[in-house]
């Protein structure tokens, strides 16, 4: 068994006015889990997770478990144990149990410890009530809570708002903490579905939009708290929140960027990937990881390093071949090994020569921090949308100052040659801009011929 208890954090709670929370991992590896991480790893996510919604960790202990119980997925002595050690801190009402409990199990765990119980899908489910901001986000959250709550004792889920204060994920403040059956809830999933089809319907008019106007998209993906955000920033000069926190951007934000030769493109922020994802927010998040199965080039920002950088690739890739971008995907996929600043100098070069060994489609080692690399990792972007770019030669009148002005914007002017009979043009742009720029310019000139 591994123990972490914080000196000073039980003060601080109580200092914060948000009571203590202990945290426990019951490692499941041995009885055929197919996660590999190393117990600790996944203790240490577990508190991260918990201080990502500014919860108080003031004990956390991991634990072998060969073999779960129904009742209660603990042994009987380890349930006895852990009480006495919650009785012990006085004023420690929550525990996380990073596991996915039945609701029989969360009731008789939280009977033996007089104590509020969740799991990890509750956990991250809180998270992302707490984060989402945009109305689809909220939507999709509301979602996967009512999904969740189903099963359950509907008043359960109110505690960690009232624990911490803050904004909860059910709706208005009538709805807080209002006893729901089963009947009104699956009512409320039906209303909140139709008005998600109605989200996604305005998705799909805008991103038809942005085809009429069609600057390619590239999609960041990684596993949460690897840097998209801040690489994003870094990029962009937006300002995304980033922060050393897990899941701090939960709505996809959109900006764009401007490559040196090959025009602009859309870069796109998704929420981070994690393992173990509660399948409700699979599905109630589908139409956020849209834009990534539309993009025309997906950036997988990896934290290079983290010691189970490996495994988060793993996980990162798993959800993607579930959206259809598989290893037989005609979406171009590159690396990039973020946070290299982090490493220490042979590590670095050991990186660099892997990297070196690579012919096809190698990594981009970055840092979203300090800037090093980012220049090559535009390069790319640049190198793998130019493929899908081609090439075409026209001739423009005087007179044709806005379609010029629109071929300056939505391509790259590789040649110019301004005669005395008009402008010879040179252009590289990708097909869907090319149909639309004749088109344009036939459609003009009919109009000044009638």
């Amino acid at each position: 068994m591994s123990e972490q208890t914080p000196g000073d954090v039980t003060s601080a709670a109580k200092a914060a006015g948000v009571g203590a929370c202990a945290v426990i991992h019951p490692n499941m590896s041995a009885t055929g889990g197919a996660d590999s991480r190393s117990a600790r790893a996944n203790l240490d996510e577990a508190i991260a997770l918990a201080g990502a919604i500014d919860l108080n960790v003031v004990h956390a202990e991991t634990f072998e478990l060969p073999r779960p119980r129904p009742s209660t997925l603990l042994g009987k002595g380890t349930v006895e144990r852990i009480g006495e050690t919650l009785h012990a801190l006085h004023d420690c009402d929550l525990v996380v149990v990073n596991a996915n409990l039945t609701p029989v199990q969360q009731r008789n765990l939280e009977t033996a410890w007089e104590a509020k119980v969740i799991d990890r899908t509750g956990l991250i489910l809180e998270i992302f009530g707490a984060r989402a901001r945009t109305k689809e986000g909220r939507l999709q959250v509301d979602l996967a809570a009512l999904s969740y709550q189903l099963g359950r004792l509907v008043r359960s889920w109110t505690h960690l708002e009232r624990q911490r204060g803050g904004a909860g994920f059910m709706g208005g403040p009538g709805e807080r903490q209002i006893e729901l059956d089963r009947r009104m809830i699956r009512q409320r999933i039906a209303r909140l579905k139709r008005e998600l089809a109605e989200v996604k319907r305005t998705r799909s008019l805008q991103r038809r939009a942005r085809q009429r106007v069609p600057y390619p998209v590239v999609a960041l993906v990684g596993y949460t708290n690897a840097g998209k955000s801040t690489l994003f920033n870094r990029l962009t000069g937006a300002e995304v929140v980033a922060r050393d926190q897990l899941f701090a951007t939960l709505d996809p934000t959109m900006r764009r960027l401007d490559l040196p030769e090959g025009g602009p493109v859309i870069l796109s922020d998704t929420v981070g990937f994690i393992s173990d994802l509660p399948h409700q927010l699979v599905n109630a998040f589908h139409a956020t990881l849209e834009e990534v199965v539309e993009a025309d080039m997906i950036l997988h920002v990896r934290d290079i390093a983290d010691p189970d950088t490996e495994i988060q690739r793993r996980d990162v890739l798993e959800v993607l071949g579930g959206l259809g971008l598989g290893d037989d995907t005609e979406t171009p996929i590159t690396e990039a090994f973020n946070k290299i600043d982090l490493l220490a100098p042979e590590a670095l070069a050991a990186l660099e020569e892997r990297i070196a060994r690579q012919d096809n489609n190698p990594p981009i080692a970055i840092s979203a921090v300090t800037g090093q690399g980012l220049d090559t990792l535009i390069q790319r972007i640049q190198d793998v949308l130019g493929d899908k770019l081609g090439e075409l030669e026209l001739d423009l009148g005087f007179d044709e100052g806005a379609t010029l002005a629109w071929i300056y914007e939505h391509g790259e002017v590789l040649d110019r040659d301004d005669g005395e009979a008009g402008i010879h043009l040179r252009v590289r742009m990708d097909p869907r801009s090319q149909s639309q720029l004749l088109t344009r310019i036939d459609s003009a000139r009919q109009s000044r011929l009638n």
